[in-house]
């Protein structure tokens, strides 16, 4: 930090300065800031409380380590169950019965912690974009999320597979699986990672975005007994993107949460924040605050 600056006078050996003879000092002048310059006001962002949050906040941490936790408790339970099963019954195109055990994990914010990218838009005064997503993705800098890789290992003791299902683009496959090995998660071949653009034969769906196909094709090789995600649309088909939309679908599968499905902490971004879109965003926001009046 820088020193505050001292009035000359005061850096003298009193005898030296000169009597003001009862005319009133000249102003001295400001102090700048022990912090350096004045900086301009940050533009407010609706993101900023989020990212830190997920930065600093041990109750993000212990939420995250909460879910992994629970789940590696339920796993001796899934393996043991012949007939449980993490597919929704429309995703499940074959009997699961036979096949080999896997779980199925979404990778941003799910196993892989990207704030530092959130982090650098705030800072930048920048939107989400293709090009610098790319960049970040291929720095392999992502840490892995709080819990994820002791889970991870006691799967994979257990001979369960983990698939990775992802919105991050097939061409992002070597540098997403380069960095899942580097944060210490198993990565089991290549084709486990199922990116956005995979080919899944014998299935459509109206957005290229939504994860049912992989889903079902994951199914094909593995009876999944867990699935992982930050957002509702990691485990099931989101077909109407409203709140009312999603508290329906949530009030559907709830008891599937904790048992068969875990949902980790993403308050950063969201299918719920597409909602409100266009240069009115925030006051939508604001208008669908409930303040109980």
């Amino acid at each position: 930090m820088r020193p505050i600056l001292l009035l000359a006078c005061a850096a003298l050996a009193l005898g030296a300065c000169k009597s003001a003879s009862f005319t009133a000092p000249a102003a001295a002048p400001a102090a700048p800031s022990p912090v350096g310059p004045a900086a301009p006001t940050a533009p407010a962002d609706d993101n900023l409380n989020a990212v830190l949050w997920v930065q600093t906040a041990v109750e993000y941490r212990a939420l995250s380590e909460q879910a992994y936790r629970a789940a590696a408790d339920r796993l001796d339970q899934a393996l043991k169950e012949r007939n449980w099963d993490a597919l929704v019954p429309e995703e499940r195109a074959n009997a699961a019965t036979g096949l080999k055990p896997a779980v199925v994990l979404d990778v941003d914010e799910t196993v892989l912690d990207n704030s530092p990218y959130q982090a650098r838009l705030i800072r930048d005064g920048k939107s989400y974009d293709d090009a610098t997503w790319d960049l970040w993705v291929a720095e392999k800098k992502a840490k892995a999320v709080p819990g994820v890789v002791d889970f991870a290992k006691a799967a994979t003791a257990k001979g369960v597979t983990l698939v990775y299902i992802s919105n991050r683009a097939v061409h992002l496959k070597e540098a997403t699986l380069a960095n899942l090995r580097a944060v210490g998660l198993p990565v089991a071949g290549d084709d486990v990672f199922l990116g956005l653009g995979t080919a899944v034969e014998g299935c459509t769906q109206p957005k290229a975005s939504e994860k049912n196909c992989r889903r079902q094709l994951a199914g094909r090789k593995y009876r999944v007994l867990m699935q992982f995600g930050d957002q509702l649309g990691d485990f099931v088909q989101v077909k109407d993107n409203s709140a009312a939309g999603h508290a329906a679908l949530y009030d559907e599968y709830a008891d599937w949460f904790g048992e068969r499905w875990f949902m980790l902490p993403n308050p950063t971004y969201g299918a719920w924040e597409t909602r409100y879109r266009g240069e009115a965003r925030r006051q939508a926001k604001r208008d669908a605050l409930d303040v109980a009046e």
